[in-house]
């Protein structure tokens, strides 16, 4: 017993939200109208596990007989997805109100898809990797169909539901194969000793395997063709939640799991993920340029996004890791202000998320064109913001470790990339807008674009300050 209530201290983030979503779940069997009470729980959980995951981020070690890893890297994924959850949380009261969802489990969902994730982030095992996965997937396939009386909804997670399913079937057959291969589960000894594994075809076949379930689950070309639909379908704070939260903990594993020391014993598999990067780079930045939806824009950037994050997996060195984690960070306050932003100014019926209905809103939401047009100058890669520092670390990885070509195509496409996310900053204060309806804005939801761009700002002017807190995890 006295192990037990250690190993749960130790994963004290972990802990936090497990226990704050069984709250959330009872209060909801037993109290009606509980959304506004589920709020304000999930959203002190966050706090508190954010706190935690503050607090233990200088000890690291080991908890529940070596399965999970506890303090620093661990910890630091806490703090991310704790992150996009409260921001979640604070633009989804309102929302989920005006589009006539406002049920308690939403919040449940939440906080379980966020156990998901940070068991991933710390796990020391495949089984348990798999296990957060699962957990965060199942809450996804349901929050993305949560506008149940829209078809679009529907049709979301089922796709989405279909091809997760798809995906973890490659995944698990490739885990069994790497047990087989190695009679372990742990990620270390395959890591460690992935010189002499590289010569077994059974690992090596389950190495791909597992790969294939993880670009999926990152929207890595060609895995990607879910992401517009099912972004576009979902309720629109649960997809900023999904292409933030759900990617970083994606990468969280791939950093483990595909670590350099893998990456640099096993050649081929770095050149498969070079060609990956810079296929998903390109087509997903050259597609959003056609899009008239900002949400599929948004949907299609979140693909180019993702080959971004893989040129500092490529990298396969401490610049490059170090450049994943603060590009992840970057990446889901940016995204979360920007997916906010369009909850905001949504209709009930889906309407008001094409390019043309943000006409003169600088005029008529002078403040919300202004933080939407930061989010955009962010997620472009302008200088002094977030983005920059993002995208500058990751390609510098990459050219020290002798891949320029693929630091050369992230920047030629980031170029392209401006064009339609400064479109949209033309669009907003340049042209008239004719009967737009104006829109209140509720005083949380602009409390988490303040948060997120204030955010911004600050790891745009401190960047170094995250690079060195994380530069002793690798």
């Amino acid at each position: 017993m006295t192990l037990l209530f250690n190993d749960l201290v130790a994963a004290a983030p972990l802990t936090i939200i497990c226990i704050v979503g069984l709250l959330v779940v009872i209060i909801e069997a037993l109290v009606r109208k509980t959304d506004v009470l589920s709020c304000w729980i999930a959203g002190v959980g966050y706090l508190a596990a954010m706190i935690a995951a503050v607090a233990g981020m200088g000890s690291s070690g080991m908890a529940f007989n070596g399965m999970l890893t506890t303090g620093g890297y661990a910890n630091f994924f806490a703090i991310v997805f704790s992150t996009a959850g409260l921001l979640s949380v604070m633009l989804s009261k309102t929302y989920i109100r005006k589009e006539g969802i406002e049920h308690g489990e939403y919040y449940a969902l939440l906080l379980f898809a966020v156990s998901g994730m940070m068991a991933m982030a710390a796990a020391a095992d495949l089984i348990i990797f798999f296990l957060g996965l699962e957990i965060m997937s199942v809450c996804f396939y349901v929050l993305v169909g949560f506008l149940r009386q829209r078809p679009t909804s529907n049709e979301a997670a089922l796709k989405y539901f279909l091809l997760g399913a798809f995906a973890t079937g490659f995944l698990l057959y490739g885990i069994a194969l790497m047990y087989g291969s190695t009679g372990t589960t742990a990620i270390t000894p395959m890591t460690q000793h992935a010189g002499d594994l590289a010569g077994n075809p059974v690992f090596m076949i389950g190495l791909a395997l597992l790969l294939i379930g993880l670009v999926f689950k990152v929207a890595v070309v060609p895995f990607h063709m879910w992401v517009p639909d099912v972004y576009e379908g979902a309720p629109t704070t649960v997809t900023g939640f999904l292409s933030t939260g759900g990617k970083a903990a994606a990468f969280s594993v791939f950093l483990i799991v595909f670590a350099p020391k893998l990456l640099v014993a096993v050649a081929p598999l770095r050149e498969v993920l070079s060609v990956l990067a810079a296929l998903s780079m390109i087509v997903g930045n050259i597609i959003a340029v056609a899009q008239n939806s900002v949400k599929r824009m948004l949907a299609y950037s979140s693909i180019a996004h993702a080959g971004y994050i893989l040129v500092g997996v490529v990298a396969a060195n401490t610049f490059g890791s170090n450049g994943i984690l603060y590009y992840l960070l970057a990446y889901t306050v940016m995204n979360l202000g920007a997916f906010g932003t369009l909850s905001i100014l949504e209709t009930p019926e889906g309407g008001h998320l094409n390019f043309d209905d943000y006409a003169g809103l600088s005029t008529r939401k002078p403040i919300l064109a202004g933080l939407m047009a930061l989010f955009m100058f962010s997620l472009a890669g302008i200088p002094p913001f977030a983005g920059f520092f993002g995208k500058y670390y990751v390609f510098a990885g990459a050219v020290q470790a002798g891949y320029t070509w693929l630091a050369i195509v992230g920047v030629v496409m980031s170029v392209v990339s401006a064009y339609y996310y400064l479109r949209l900053v033309v669009v907003m204060y340049f042209r008239d807008g004719e009967g737009q309806p104006d829109v209140p804005v509720s005083p949380l939801a602009f409390a988490a674009l303040v948060v997120s761009a204030v955010a911004i700002l600050g790891l745009g002017l401190f960047p170094s300050f995250i690079v060195d807190l994380t530069s002793h995890f690798f």
